[in-house]
Order: structure tokens, then sequence, then C-alpha cells
């Protein structure tokens, strides 16, 4: 079956149908003829996040636009570890990719922009302490809350040193809503239990 495009089709007219943030897909299925597409590209009425993945020159400026990027190229990956930390205040790394939880069971994504680290996380507890952060007005990715993120920093202390991970729990009990006691609860289901509640005894007696 073959598609019946139209001669032209402006970004004007379609304003009402397309999203701030669109993949290729969406605007194909929309009527967009790719040669439109990258016409737009070429003139600055949207601009490329990914590969793939567009936005339209007119929309508002995305306060996280890689994530924007990652969440339209893979739709279940969550926001995570140092890249999720930056976002609460929790470090003061600077994080040169996005880093993405996926789960243990699914192909690692590849992709060539934004810079990205996919980690692999177990599936029984991949959705833990999952929660959404408005990367753009009105637009929202996948993100772990704070709480998990400590625990994870925690639970991964050995691949980022635990200075770093210390900080972050000590930063993250400083935060207005700070729950130790949730804490707790998920670093008995991520197994770092032992670990956190030393590290918790510690920053509370300090």
């Amino acid at each position: 079956m073959s598609h019946a495009w139209p001669d032209r089709v402006t970004l004007l007219s379609m304003k009402e149908d397309l999203p701030n943030t669109f993949t290729a897909g969406t605007a194909r299925s929309l009527g967009v003829h790719p040669r439109d597409l990258y016409a737009w590209r070429g003139s600055g009425q949207i601009v490329e996040l990914s590969r793939g993945v567009f936005r339209r020159a007119d929309a508002p400026e995305p306060t996280y636009p890689d994530f924007l990027a990652v969440a339209h190229r893979v739709p279940r990956a969550v926001v995570c570890c140092l890249s999720a930390a930056a976002v609460y205040d929790l470090t003061d790394e600077l994080v040169a990719s996005v880093q993405i939880a996926v789960p243990n069971r699914s192909r690692p994504p590849r992709l060539d922009y934004p810079p990205t680290t996919p980690l692999r996380f177990d599936e029984s507890t991949f959705e833990l302490g999952l929660s959404q952060l408005e990367a753009a007005p009105g637009e929202w990715v996948r993100i772990y809350d704070s709480t998990r993120t400590v625990v994870d920093l925690m639970r991964l202390r050995n691949r980022w040193g635990e200075p770093l991970a210390y900080a972050a729990l000590r930063r993250y009990l400083l935060l207005p809503g700070a729950k130790p006691a949730l804490l707790l609860d998920y670093a008995a289901k991520l197994d770092v239990y032992g670990p956190l509640r030393t590290a918790l005894d510690v920053a509370s007696a300090g």
C-alpha cells in the first residue's frame, strides 16, 4: 500500500497536530513526508534533538532537552543515578552522559546523541521509586525519585566511589521531604540495607 503524499506540507498547517517534541514516525503517521520534515529542519522550523526526534522551534525552551530526546528514543528507560542526583541537587558532579536504567533482560540502547550510559536494573524492582520530571512545559519523562537515587548510588558505590554516595545521602537528609524510613525500605528491597543503615547512622550522628 503506497502513501499519497500531498505536494507540500507546511509546519503551520500541522500546528494543531504535531506535538512540541515528536518522532519521525509520529510525523509520518500525520501525513508528513520525510522531505518536508528535513526541509523544516534545514530552515530552522524544527530542531533535531536526536536521530529521528525533533522539537518545534516555536515550542517553549526545554529544561532537559537530552532527557526528552532519550525518552522518545527509549520510552521505557528511567533517568537514574548521577543524572537523577544532579536534578535533585544531590551532587556537584558534572555528568557527561544521560544515565538511564533499562530492564536487565532488554537490549541496551545505542544512541549516537545525546551521550547515554545505560545501566541494567532488575525487572522485579525496576519501577521501585519511579517518578516523573517535567523536562519541558507539559512534557514529562521517567525518573527515579530522590530516595531511590540515593539508594542506587549507595548500591553502586564501587562504581563512582563511596564519598559520592555518602555526600548524596547527607544532602538528601537535608531536604524538606527527606524520608529516612523509606530509604531503609528501598535499601532492603535493593539488597543494600546494611551499608545504607550504617551510613545513615553515621550521617545522623554527624
